[in-house]
Parts: structure tokens; C-alpha cells; sequence
């Protein structure tokens, strides 16, 4: 059976495509076996050991064995890695599953990434985002927040942290932190 292609940006072959693509061109530096793809991502073995060899093929991977591990990573001097990095980012990275790992919460006003994720996704230069933070304004279930934390860490590979913060809190405005966020740049990620 073929996987349809994913409804957020159908150019990609399929998610398994698209998901694979996030973990390798939107993790700096980022070098992952095989099986460490297939987990991330839910897919079986062999078919990201298929996409990964394709991906290979095209130049936008680069793969090298360690005795029997195959270890793979984004081809950084390939022309085409910074552009599809933008797509792939716009349509798996991030944004997309934060938006999606919080969709079904009840109770939350503002929901924005900040820190050096969100600063470098506005062009400040930096080292490379080693989380990514999450802003969440309103009085959502604490459990139901920490748990779309940790499926959306999954995804994304990197450490996801959310901050809840009051709507009073955040009205106020009169402590250092909100302060520091609402001075800094933000991604919006849609509910």
C-alpha cells in the first residue's frame, strides 16, 4: 500500500518523507542511525532504510557506516538544503507539531515558541537552538501540556520546554520574565 502524500505540503512523496527530512535538515549538526529514524518517525526499518537511500541518491543526505550502524545526516553543501530546510520547517518542523501535538487542549489563550528557536527562525544569528521553548498562556491541564511536551520531543528531536503563564500574568506584563518574552521574537503556532 503507498501512503498518500502529506495534506500540509504534497510535494513530499509521503509524512514518513516529510518526517525524516525535519530530523536530518532541521537538527544542526544532527546524525542519527536508521533505527533511530524509524523510531522517531513510527515507520518500520526498511522503509526508512528505502527513503534514506533515495534521499541519498538525490543529494540531500549523506550517510556513513560506523561497523554495522549506518549513521545519516543532512547534506549541508547540497544547493537545495537551506531552501528545503525553509519547507520542510514550515510544514513538519516545529510549528507544525507543536500545533499539532496541542490541538485537542482546553484552556490555552497564546501559544508561541520564544527563545533561540524562535529568535534564529527570525534571522538572529546565534548557535543553533539546542531546545525549543514553548509559551503557553491560559489555565490548560498541566498533565495534558506536559504530555503533548513530551510527543512533540519525539518528533522534533530536540528538548521541548513549555512555560505556562496566567492570563493575568501575562496582561500585567510587570515581571522580568514576560517582559523578556513579549520583547523578543515569537512564533505564533495556530490553534
Amino acid at each position: 500500500m503507498v501512503a498518500p502524500a502529506p495534506p500540509l505540503l504534497p510535494i513530499f512523496r509521503s509524512r514518513l518523507q516529510g518526517d525524516l527530512l525535519a530530523a536530518l535538515l532541521l537538527v544542526p549538526d544532527g546524525e542519527f542511525t536508521l533505527s533511530t529514524l524509524a523510531r522517531r518517525t513510527g515507520a518500520s526499518l526498511s522503509a526508512v532504510q528505502r527513503e534514506v537511500d533515495r534521499l541519498e541518491k538525490a543529494g540531500i543526505v549523506v550517510s556513513r557506516r560506523i561497523g554495522n550502524a549506518r549513521l545519516v545526516s543532512g547534506e549541508r553543501g547540497s544547493p537545495a538544503a537551506a531552501p528545503l530546510a525553509e519547507l520542510v520547517a514550515l510544514s513538519f518542523g516545529p510549528v507544525q507539531v507543536l500545533a499539532e501535538e496541542f490541538a485537542d487542549l482546553d484552556g490555552i489563550d497564546v501559544l508561541e515558541i520564544f527563545g533561540s528557536w524562535a529568535a534564529r527562525h527570525a534571522g538572529e544569528r546565534g548557535r543553533a537552538p539546542a531546545d525549543v521553548d514553548v509559551l503557553v498562556v491560559g489555565s490548560p491541564d498541566r498533565d495534558a501540556v506536559h504530555d503533548a511536551v513530551a510527543r512533540a520531543e519525539g518528533r522534533i528531536g530536540l528538548p521541548v520546554n513549555a512555560t505556562v503563564v496566567s492570563p493575568a500574568r501575562w496582561e500585567a506584563g510587570d515581571d522580568g520574565f514576560v517582559q523578556r518574552v513579549r520583547t523578543a521574537p515569537r512564533v505564533g503556532i495556530p490553534r
